[in-house]
This record gives structure tokens, C-alpha cells and sequence, in this order.
């Protein structure tokens, strides 16, 4: 038996040599690895002393030669090919270990350029790759080091690969190329091309908009169901999640994800994800129904929970921060599906133990609360329309304090300015037409997903009823303009004496007047949150 071994990641690659080389396997092998393999004293054949061809081009050409092509693809099954074989006297390659220059962590480092993109395009492991793969009857490709210790294990106590995992390793071979295509047509879809091409030293500028679109995502597990009992689902993970994405979860305890569970995680996560100080998010049918920021992950739940106890029930909960005994202790008095922190103490785990269904999500987040609002966000989000794709960039934007602009006569205080931009966090993540009621860092009232903002308002001030609480006082987010008074005046009967909405109607000096007129603050922040 006969394995070529090619790898630009030398991860594990010694011991999965040493272990063919004592089950009695030649090694082949080509440059760097080759010379790596001999230092550590293993006897290893050259790629060009086995073709009797050298490299040529800087290494471009080493591999593409019928000596090895014609290894990995003859059928052992059939005679003609092993006629042809003996004839030529080409040996069988029977285990090919390849993985691919590393294209996509050149094309994400600041600055790459161009022609350090398409140095890093491989031409020779894919093909060898494809090779393996559809012959994989005969031949164990391998492609990342992860595979190593099954191949291993299957040799020692069988002395061959199984069928299974053969084919298994060509799937996943199929795969990787597939990943590895779609990030270079990703890549130089995206450089923008004047009259002339980039040189080769100045970083392109690449467009958000690639003209071919490659998706690359992997099945983490296979749903009860969709949405409804009659639609099966799964849950795909992307190729490369960032840090803190929902993806990257750990569930720690209780019954399995559901689509549903999954998809309100994520609007839970994300929101809670936007503040910078200790926060709670509480979800149900993905629009908040209760956020607050707090001293402590108790005071955060204790004043999320009072918004909307009533659409709590079942809800999904999220923390930016570790979840304590004392918040669990709380929490746990609650019927909740999905609880979602960076991090949970021994007792908070203890706590949860008795109430066995409840599902336990740890998501890693940066130690540097800066850094959160960042984490894990998708530079660009997808909507399935008949037959085709919308495709923009994530609304990412963060309001600072500066950017408001005040349009009444009534000045906002500083606490109303705080309460403003915590309303409009809010509303951000709330189904359009969106109305946000908040004071002291927590919802007084919500009002989502509505054809019209009237009702929304409405809504929002009959949900705050419902709870106890008074909206005298309140500061209010609309996600996007007052087209008419007429939504103002709702907002402030109900209690408001502040407003943050986007600008931007017509009718603004009408909006604006009838704010003066009543006495009470508005501010613009020039930026629109449509959620659909």
C-alpha cells in the first residue's frame, strides 16, 4: 500500500505517518512535507523522484502527473485498469492525506493583496482530492486532522480503512473542495475591477456583493419538526462562525433545540448582545417582550420580567453576562424553554438540575464588554423569496449620544437622553411597525409587528395596563417616522414626555410642532429599523 501525504497544516501529520509507516505503508510525499517526514526519520519517497518529473513553476506543477492521477483513480476491480497500471508501472495510492493552501486566511488578513490571493489558490490538492474521492472504494482521502485518529484506529485493528468511513472521508473531501471553491469565487467575485485590475501589491476593494453568491453551511442536527408539526427542519452551522455567534453554543442541559427555540434564541441573543452593561432579554414569538439593564443579572431578569409577565410564560431568556445563583434561583420559579448566558456558576447549574427540560445555552463572549456589541455578527443577512435571494447588509448600526439631534423646544434631561437610547436599542430588534415604552432602563411597554404605528402605540400602552405599570414619564422609540401627528399624540395621552424616532416625513414640522405643543421632547437619531 501506497499513501501520498501533501499538507500545508502539519497538524498531527507526524504521528498519522508514523502510524502508516508502521502498518507497513510507503509514504509519498512532495516539498516541505516531504522534508519534514525525513527529518523525523521516516523513509519517504519524493512526488517528483516517483514521476521522474520535477516540481516546475515556483511548485505550481508537482502533482499533476499520471503517475499519480492514474494511482488514485484506477479501479481495483476492474482489470483493463490494472492492465493499464502494470503496463505504465504505476503504483496504486491507496491513502491520499491533503489539505489546501490556506486561501481563506489569506483573503481575511488586513491588506491582502490580489496576487497574495491568487498565490494561495491550490490547483494540485483539489485535484488530487476529487481523484481520491471518486474512487473512494479504493482510496482513504483525508483533509483534515480531525480524521486522523479514526483511519489510525481502523488500521490497527483491521489493517484496512472500511467501507463506511472511505466513504464518509470522500463526502467530507467533496465538501472541503466545495467550501474551497465557493471562498475563491466569493473572493475575486467581489474585487472591484476598473479600467484596470489591482496591482499586485494594493489591497483590491472588495464589494459586499459578490456577482455569484456560495453559501457554505453544516448540518448540526436534524429538527422534530419545523415551525409546525408538518414541516421538517434542520439547523445548519456556517463554515466559519465568529466568536460569540448562537451557532457556536454549548447546550449544557435539557430537552433538545427547536426550530423554533433556535430562531428565538437568535432575536433574544442579538439583542442582548447590543448593551453594554449588564442586561436581560426576554423573547417570545421573537419580538422582546421584556428588557432591562440592571446592577446585577437578578436586577436585570426581576425588571425585564415585569414588562410583560404574561407573554414570560414559555419564554426565551437571555443574559450578557454569567447567570448567578441568585438569578437562577428566580429564573428557575419561571416556565422558560431556552436560558442563554457566556457563562453560569456551579450553583446556577445546580439550581437548573431540578428543572430538567429547560434548555441551558453557553455562548463564549469577549472578556471586553466593547467588543460584545460586535461579537458574533453577521456582516450581511438573507431573505428567501420565491426562487431567489435578498441579500443586504446587517443593520449593525450602534446610536451614540452624539448623534441624536434635538428638534423641540423641551430639552431632553440626561436621564431622559439615557432612556432614549435604550429605547431605541430596543426597538431595534422589535417586529415593524415597532413602539417602545421605557424608563430607568427597562420596557414599560411593547407594541410589535402591527400594519399600523397607531396600533402599535396602543398595543404597547394596553400591555403596560396589563403589568401595572405606569407609562407617566416614559420615553418612546418608533422605528421609524411619525407620518402624522396623530401617532405622537397616542404616545404622549398614554404618558410619554420624551420621543426618539428617525425623522425624516414630510409632515416632520408637523410631528414636531404638535411635540411643542404638548409639551414634550423629541429627538431625531436619522436612521430607520425596519424589522420585517
Amino acid at each position: 500500500m501506497n499513501a501520498l501525504i501533501s499538507v500545508s497544516d502539519k497538524t498531527g501529520i507526524i504521528e498519522l505517518a508514523q502510524a502508516l509507516h508502521a502498518q507497513g505503508i510507503k509514504l509519498l510525499s512532495t516539498g516541505g512535507t516531504a522534508k519534514l517526514l525525513a527529518e523525523k526519520g521516516l523513509p519517504v519517497t519524493e512526488v517528483a523522484d516517483m514521476t521522474g518529473f520535477p516540481e516546475m513553476l515556483d511548485g505550481r506543477v508537482k502533482t499533476l502527473h499520471p503517475r499519480v492521477h492514474g494511482g488514485l483513480l484506477a479501479r481495483r476491480d476492474v482489470p483493463a485498469h490494472m492492465a493499464a497500471l502494470a503496463e505504465h508501472q504505476i503504483d496504486t495510492i491507496d491513502v491520499l492525506v491533503v489539505n489546501l493552501y490556506p486561501f481563506e486566511a489569506t483573503v481575511a488578513k488586513p491588506g491582502c493583496t490580489l496576487e497574495d490571493a491568487i498565490e494561495n489558490i491550490d490547483i494540485g490538492g483539489p485535484a488530487m482530492v476529487r481523484s481520491a474521492a471518486k474512487n473512494w472504494k479504493d482510496v482513504a482521502v483525508l483533509t483534515d486532522a480531525s480524521q486522523y485518529a479514526t483511519v489510525i484506529a481502523e488500521l490497527k485493528s483491521a489493517g484496512k480503512v472500511s467501507d463506511k468511513t472511505k466513504f464518509a472521508l470522500s463526502v467530507a473531501a467533496f465538501n472541503r473542495i466545495s467550501q474551497y471553491d465557493g471562498a475563491i469565487s466569493d473572493y475575486l467575485s467581489s474585487v472591484q475591477v476598473g479600467d484596470d485590475v489591482p496591482a499586485g501589491d494594493v489591497a483590491p476593494t472588495l464589494s459586499h456583493f459578490p456577482a455569484q453568491f456560495n453559501a457554505q453551511y453544516t448540518k448540526v442536527q436534524d429538527m422534530r419538526y419545523g415551525e409546525n408539526p408538518h414541516q421538517q427542519a434542520s439547523f445548519y452551522r456556517s463554515a466559519n462562525p465568529a466568536l460569540g455567534a448562537l451557532s457556536t453554543g454549548v447546550q449544557l442541559q435539557g430537552k433538545e433545540l427547536s426550530y423554533n427555540n433556535i430562531a428565538d434564541a437568535d432575536a433574544a441573543w442579538e439583542c442582548v448582545k447590543s448593551f453594554e452593561t449588564t442586561a436581560c432579554v426576554i423573547v417570545k414569538h421573537a419580538n422582546p417582550c421584556g428588557v432591562a439593564v440592571g446592577a446585577t443579572a437578578l436586577d436585570a431578569y426581576s425588571k425585564a420580567f415585569q414588562t410583560d409577565p404574561t407573554s414570560a410564560f414559555g419564554g426565551i431568556i437571555a443574559f450578557n453576562c454569567p447567570v448567578d445563583g441568585a438569578a437562577a434561583q428566580i429564573v428557575a420559579k419561571q416556565f422558560v424553554e431556552v436560558l442563554m448566558a457566556p457563562a453560569f456558576t456551579q450553583e446556577a447549574l445546580d439550581i437548573f438540575k431540578a428543572k430538567a427540560n429547560v434548555r441551558l445555552l453557553r455562548i463564549a463572549l469577549p472578556e471586553n464588554r466593547a467588543d460584545i456589541l460586535n461579537a458574533g455578527r453577521n456582516s450581511l443577512e438573507f431573505k428567501r423569496v420565491s426562487g431567489g435571494l435578498l441579500v443586504q447588509e446587517a443593520d449593525n448600526h450602534i446610536l451614540h449620544l452624539s448623534d441624536l439631534k434635538v428638534v423641540t423646544t423641551v430639552q431632553p434631561t440626561a436621564e431622559q437622553l439615557q432612556d432614549l437610547l435604550f429605547a431605541w436599542t430596543v426597538a431595534k430588534y422589535v417586529k415593524s411597525n415597532a413602539i417602545v415604552f421605557c424608563k430607568g432602563g427597562m420596557t414599560m411597554g411593547v407594541g410589535a409587528g402591527q400594519m399600523s404605528r397607531l396600533d402599535s402605540a396602543r398595543i404597547a400602552s394596553i400591555k403596560a395596563g396589563h403589568a401595572n405599570l405606569s407609562l407617566a414619564g416614559t420615553a418612546v422609540a418608533s422605528d421609524a417616522f411619525f407620518p402624522f401627528r396623530d401617532g405622537l399624540d397616542v404616545v404622549v395621552d398614554a404618558g410619554a414626555t420624551c420621543i426618539i424616532q428617525p425623522g425624516g416625513s414630510m409632515r416632520d414640522d408637523e410631528v414636531v410642532a404638535a411635540a411643542n405643543e404638548r409639551g414634550v421632547a423629541m429627538v431625531f437619531s436619522g436612521v430607520r429599523h425596519f424589522r420585517h
